[in-house]
């Protein structure tokens, strides 16, 4: 059993509840979205957000209450809102191997489906009666929001440094993962004294698991099954390559560095760059990152809540990184 699937079953009452609290909310008297959200809840993800919310609940407190597994519902339901508003913005026909809404529908469709999502967000935070939570889910909204627009302008006008990256992942992808952390614990009557160190640990990992995604498209596609080079194809330069062309010392490094700044870039020069940072070490660089902030994220946790065999909560914890920076897909 993957590590993955071994927490998994040690929640799976919770998931279950989730899982069916999120059809119920969803449900609605047109048929048309009834019929396009059957669809697409029909293939889930790995569920790590939902996964989030209730381990940090477990570590802090009691698993079995109601508001947890709502504040869970409400950071998957934006979290998948926010997914569907990629794809029209990517336009991005299929996502998990199935067909996109947008794809299978259009654009239209999807974004009021997406922002069908986003309210039913809202009135799961609205089921906990906690401000703090609805607060979350407002801010984290708008993060995400902010994320994208960072990575597109920097995309358009070539704003391309290591700083600059870390400031988009953290809008677009951390802060997802810290919010998760956050409702979980205030789910279950913890302070903001108790969970600074938790949302340290969740600010790490979504670092981390952002880094791994952007990892993926330097790899050969055989081995990820899935094409590669899509963000160097929206203008996205990521940290593997920003390495290599930060350090790069080889004579090809200044026309690299010319080639990244292009506005439209070939099939041919992609991959010359992709080869580029496999060459100078920017997989490996990117790697090394990923277990620095690991080991920094890990010590913290324990420190905090203990060791992982002195507290469940805490290996489960640590699992999910291991597994963030270890998964192929």
């Amino acid at each position: 059993m993957s590590t993955l699937s071994r927490i998994q079953s040690q929640i799976k009452p919770q998931l279950n509840q989730l899982n069916q609290l999120i059809a119920t909310t969803l449900r609605s008297s047109n048929e048309l979205m009834n019929g396009i959200i059957d669809n697409y809840l029909a293939t889930k993800g790995k569920q790590i957000r939902p996964i989030m919310v209730i381990l940090s609940g477990r570590l802090l407190g009691d698993i079995n209450s109601p508001s947890l597994i709502s504040a869970a519902a409400s950071v998957e339901l934006l979290h998948n809102a926010s997914l569907i508003h990629d794809d029209v913005v990517d336009e991005t026909d299929m996502r998990r191997n199935q067909p996109t809404i947008n794809g299978l529908w259009d654009n239209h469709i999807a974004v009021l489906v997406g922002d069908f999502f986003v309210s039913s967000s809202l009135q799961r935070a609205l089921d906990t009666a906690d401000l703090r939570i609805i607060s979350a889910v407002a801010d984290l909204g708008k993060l995400l929001s902010l994320g994208e627009i960072d990575q597109i302008y920097n995309a358009r006008f070539h704003h391309i440094d290591r700083d600059a990256y870390f400031g988009i992942i953290d809008r677009k992808t951390a802060s997802l993962f810290v919010a998760c952390a956050r409702m979980g614990a205030y789910a279950v009557g913890a302070t903001d004294e108790q969970i600074a160190p938790l949302l340290d640990f969740a600010r790490d990992l979504g670092l981390c698991f952002q880094i791994k995604d952007d990892i993926f498209d330097y790899l050969p596609g055989d081995k990820i099954g899935k094409p590669t080079g899509n963000d160097l194809r929206e203008g996205k330069i990521t940290l593997p390559l920003i390495y290599a062309l930060d350090n790069g010392t080889d004579s090809d490094n200044a026309a690299m560095i010319e080639l990244s700044r292009k506005e439209t870039l070939t099939s041919a020069e992609i991959d010359s760059l992709i080869a580029y940072a496999r060459r100078q070490g920017g997989i490996e660089y990117a790697a090394e990152q990923m277990q620095l902030m690991r080991d920094r994220a890990v010590g913290r946790l324990t420190a905090a809540y203990g060791t992982p065999e002195s507290n469940p909560a805490v290996a489960d914890l640590i699992d999910i990184f291991d597994y963030t920076i270890a998964r192929d897909f």
